[in-house]
């Protein structure tokens, strides 16, 4: 993008705003809303004011190029504003986090004259996507792996796509009440307790034998300004997922998460020609990362997935398992797909986009 250059007054012209950025916006406030999270989404639905304003925060989001859904700018610049909140910078923040004020236009009112006085700050928080990979959606993740194992056997090999912090690439030392059935190491920190709907997953043993994942910008947990910077992302409307993001920090600390630096594309064609340990299934996974990733790297992923699947044997079994957003129906989709087996995705259930739920059809 061009740099910004303010003009000779020192205010910016205000021009009208790319029609994709506010459609984006929208959708984001919609989606917000739709998943029961209303001060996220009042956040997000007052950018729509920015995008004609004097800030360079403003100029800059409204001549955002056409892949402004993938880059999720709208998030980008909410975890800007709760981190100031967060880190109590700004009081004028709180009681639109909080909840306590729900009239848009006030909303859309301190939104802009917060975003006016910390310009300068907030510009950066636009350079980046949101990072916010949420231990919740391990949930989902764990009921395929039972699922899995009742078909395939219980040893498994994981491998996360945009696996940000790696939070859940310590799903292995996450404790899970899923319906009823209970996994994981007891002591853990972290306990993943769902709401559950409709029947329990099969209750089988699951072995994890090897876990790592990869992201484009990994961010450091044990870091105390990068797991700051982490919460921002986190929406304000769930303070248990805030909790759930400290129980992983002390898990990150106890003993650092695999996270390798590398393009999703580049990693998932060296794991899947990694050797691979017998009787075990190696799974590729990703949680609400799918739409954030070029068509041309999901075409790549795919090809080789399915190229690999057809290859895959009884002793050296491959799984592609996936929470995903359907942007028709705004649900997050549990797909799984496994060689061998039928070729052909099986839907497993719904899931919140943070775990507060799962909705169970396997």
């Amino acid at each position: 993008m061009e740099p910004i250059t303010p003009s000779p007054t020192g205010t910016l012209p205000n021009p009208a705003p790319n029609p994709d950025v506010v459609r984006a916006i929208a959708w984001q406030a919609d989606h917000g809303d739709k998943n029961h999270a209303p001060i996220t989404a009042r956040v997000v639905r007052a950018q729509l004011a920015l995008l004609t304003g004097p800030t360079q925060v403003g100029r800059l989001m409204a001549n955002w190029g056409d892949t402004v859904m993938e880059d999720a700018l709208p998030l980008r610049l909410t975890g800007g504003l709760h981190h100031l909140h967060l880190t109590a910078r700004d009081d004028r923040l709180g009681a639109v986090f909080r909840g306590e004020v729900t009239d848009q236009a006030a909303i859309d009112a301190v939104i802009g004259a917060v975003v006016a006085d910390h310009d300068a700050d907030l510009l950066p928080w636009l350079d980046g996507p949101p990072q916010t990979n949420e231990a919740g959606r391990s949930a989902s993740i764990m009921a395929a792996l039972l699922w899995l194992s009742d078909r395939l056997g219980p040893r498994f090999e994981l491998n996360e796509l945009g696996a940000s912090a790696g939070v859940n690439t310590m799903l292995d030392r996450f404790r899970f009440d899923l319906g009823g059935v209970v996994t994981g190491p007891e002591a853990s920190p972290m306990r993943i307790v769902p709401q559950w709907i409709g029947p329990p997953p099969p209750a089988v043993p699951v072995v994890i034998t090897a876990i790592r994942g990869c992201d484009r910008a990994p961010v450091d947990l044990t870091d105390p300004h990068a797991a700051q910077r982490l919460k921002g992302y986190v929406w304000a409307d769930n303070p248990q997922r805030l909790d759930r993001l400290d129980a992983a920090i002390a898990l990150a600390r106890a003993a650092r998460p695999r996270v390798d630096h590398a393009d999703a594309g580049d990693w998932v064609g060296a794991r899947l020609a990694a050797p691979q340990d017998t009787d075990t299934t190696r799974v590729i996974f990703h949680s609400i990362v799918w739409q954030y990733l070029p068509e041309a790297t999901r075409a790549a992923i795919t090809a080789g997935i399915l190229a690999t699947g057809a290859r895959a044997s009884a002793s050296r079994r491959l799984a592609w398992v996936r929470l995903e957003t359907n942007r028709e129906t705004f649900r997050h989709e549990l797909t799984v797909r496994h060689w061998p087996g039928p070729d052909e995705d099986v839907v497993l259930g719904n899931a919140h986009a943070h775990g507060a739920w799962v909705e169970w059809m396997g």
